[in-house]
């Protein structure tokens, strides 16, 4: 059209310097959209040895960090203007001596699961010879470590169950399931709870939102790890309202007399709350 003609530069070199500042921009885009998060993370002062870097150890343990370079914890950063990439020893602590005997001296801090057992007076923890994974964790994930210190919460502290069980830190997200998996996650709740599977034939909605919709995933003060107390975890979902009369309305039912007897699933109404292979208002 004869506007767009006007707007096109006439001489060759002005076109290519448009064509130019074109190239640029994809160029910054493919960049910044490409481009991985950091964070900066204050680490731990191990005496004798020094942080060298998550560079170092492609050379030994090629294969992890071939698959390391996906996952969240790759962009920890060290402080200070000479920052290194400290995701491996975020973790394992500075890697000097290990690196420098070949492999010989173990990293710093080795892991074990459960929480270490307190030691001298006044029951503190010991420090750098058996630091476990779930206070590697817990270094910055402080308010997880709240939640495992709530009544009902996850065999953490007690050594049965590991973060990494659920939360994989050498390989992509840090979250088993995230992402594009939309089923894994529940999935990875199911290696455990295996009767909540099932095949139902009259499935509770709920369950296709995912488990943490009604469970707190570490830990909670409600029993089962519920988000929210008794019949007020249903109601979040299954609206009520009250009609002249007196009555209560869920789902056109009226509950004005059966909210008195119970959470929904303990009053001998709805106990199959993951789903029914008999009865659509889950019951067994």
């Amino acid at each position: 059209m004869p506007y767009l003609k006007l707007l096109w530069p006439q001489s060759r070199r002005a076109r290519r310097f448009v064509c130019a500042i074109g190239v640029g921009l994809v160029l910054l885009t493919v960049i910044s959209c490409s481009s991985i998060s950091r964070r900066a993370v204050a680490l731990p002062d191990v005496p004798g040895a020094k942080y060298i870097g998550s560079g170092e150890c492609e050379q030994c343990h090629e294969e992890i960090c071939r698959s390391f370079k996906t996952a969240d914890h790759a962009g920890l950063i060290a402080k200070g203007k000479n920052s290194l990439g400290a995701g491996c020893e975020s973790c394992h602590g500075p890697c000097s001596l290990h690196s420098d005997s070949g492999g010989d001296v173990k990293p710093p801090y080795s892991f074990t699961s459960g929480r270490p057992q307190p030691m001298g007076q006044g029951a503190r923890l010991p420090l750098e010879n058996a630091r476990a994974v779930e206070t590697v964790c817990y270094q910055c994930h402080l308010d997880v470590r709240g939640q495992f210190n709530l009544p009902n919460h996850h065999p953490v502290p007690e050594g049965r169950m590991t973060c990494i069980q659920c939360h994989p830190p050498h390989q992509g997200i840090a979250h088993a399931g995230g992402s594009t998996q939309l089923l894994s996650q529940e999935e990875n709740c199911t290696h455990c709870h295996e009767a909540q599977v099932g095949i139902f034939v009259f499935e509770h909605e709920a369950v296709r939102e995912g488990c943490t919709s009604c469970h707190s995933p570490h830990g909670s003060i409600n029993p089962k790890m519920l988000t929210e107390r008794d019949s007020n975890l249903c109601l979040k979902c299954h609206f009520q309202r009250q009609v002249p009369g007196g009555q209560i309305l869920i789902g056109e039912v009226d509950h004005s007399t059966k909210l008195t007897q119970g959470a929904c699933w303990s009053a001998g109404c709805h106990e199959a709350v993951h789903g029914s292979r008999v009865s659509p208002t889950l019951r067994f």
